[in-house]
């Protein structure tokens, strides 16, 4: 399954062998929630933009169009015209993100849908099976998010539920992918550690998950209001206790900053709506510091978003005009954004993965992040 191939210092470079194709770590998964990137973005652009993994929400699709019917139309590689590796998250988030519309109880949880107000119910059975109907090429295991603010007793608790939670859903997608109808038998299910901010609950409970031998573990609960600096210490903290021959996702995380240093901590997978939601709203990474084309001073730039970038945008488009589409409120404006920028993400991906092959990852580090942390130009 997952092949580490070298290491350079705690930054690991290596392999995930799917059925639907190799992916190559560290890799950023650019975020479709709803089996699409916002901001009109096609398959064939994300094939065009180097895109190794697109990553869908099992909650969302759930509610809409129905995770039944995307598996009638064949699953949701067929669904979506995308032939390379998907990863869908469990709904577990929404547990945290939708506080005010949700009951949790040792069975699972129950919702409001955020649409139209019907109840629902998802625990760890029902997650799996949502995922399976969706046959994405990683399902993520059904958790729940507690705040990093919350108390140490909740924590526990909830983290103790988490584990059982996982079981539950090992011993569901076993039986699943054993089934003569399962669209991937051949689905890899990846454990979430949780735990906040307290180390010795993080540890514990990676030592748990780890016992498991999944083909995938995440870290879970981070950026969701802790310091950077709280979350650099969390990811180092638990890494040491996950397998080394495993991927480790850290999810939603984030800036350019944050993956450089995740990956000198060991990480391997990333995903974030950063790219795609400021690009949306004008703003655009380069190796400079971030861009914001609404500005008055590209109104004559004619230079592109940035010189030497290979994306669809800087290739033949200026500031000024995409500044211009972006203040008429024309969709090309935002999607050239967009492009932009999961463009930079995963061009940064294959830079830092040639860097730990060649070696000379700090190097490259120290570089990449004085000119991306580099004032707005």
């Amino acid at each position: 399954m997952y092949k580490l191939l070298k290491k350079d210092g705690n930054a690991k470079r290596g392999e995930l062998h799917t059925v639907h194709g190799v992916i190559q770590t560290p890799v950023f998964m650019n975020v479709g929630t709803a089996a699409a990137i916002k901001g009109a973005v096609s398959t064939e652009d994300l094939e065009q933009i180097g895109t190794q993994v697109e990553l869908s929400n099992t909650y969302h699709l759930h509610v809409r169009p129905g995770d039944t019917v995307i598996k009638k139309l064949g699953g949701l590689h067929k669904f979506m015209s995308w032939d390379r590796p998907i990863l869908t998250d469990s709904g577990g988030f929404q547990v945290f993100s939708l506080a005010g519309l949700r009951k949790i109880k040792e069975e699972g949880v129950y919702f409001q849908s955020h649409i139209d107000g019907r109840k629902i119910f998802m625990g760890p059975e029902e997650s799996m099976q949502i995922q399976s109907n969706l046959a994405s090429t990683i399902a993520m295991a059904f958790d729940e998010c507690p705040s990093s603010r919350a108390d140490r007793d909740y924590v526990q608790r909830s983290v103790d539920r988490t584990v059982r939670w996982l079981v539950r859903c090992k011993t569901e997608m076993e039986r699943l992918n054993s089934l003569p109808d399962t669209i991937n038998p051949n689905q890899l299910l990846f454990g979430i550690n949780q735990g906040a901010v307290f180390e010795d609950i993080r540890i514990e409970h990676a030592q748990r998950i780890a016992e498991l031998d999944l083909p995938g573990y995440a870290i879970g609960g981070l950026a969701v209001g802790e310091t950077h600096e709280e979350m650099y210490h969390i990811i180092e903290t638990v890494v040491p206790y996950l397998p080394e021959d495993k991927p480790v996702y850290l999810m939603g995380v984030g800036t350019p900053a944050n993956i450089l240093e995740a990956v000198d901590r060991g990480v391997d997978f990333f995903d974030c709506v950063y790219p795609s939601r400021n690009g949306r709203h004008g703003h655009v990474y380069t190796n400079h510091g971030k861009l914001n084309l609404f500005n008055a001073k590209y109104e004559l730039d004619d230079r592109p978003i940035e010189e030497g970038c290979g994306c669809p945008a800087c290739r033949r488009y200026s500031r000024a005009y995409i500044r211009h589409l972006l203040k008429a409120k024309e969709m090309l404006g935002m999607r050239l954004c967009v492009l932009h920028n999961l463009y930079f993400y995963n061009h940064m991906m294959e830079e830092i993965r040639d860097a730990i092959d060649q070696g000379c990852y700090q190097e490259y580090k120290k570089q990449k992040l004085s000119g991306v942390l580099a004032k707005n130009i």
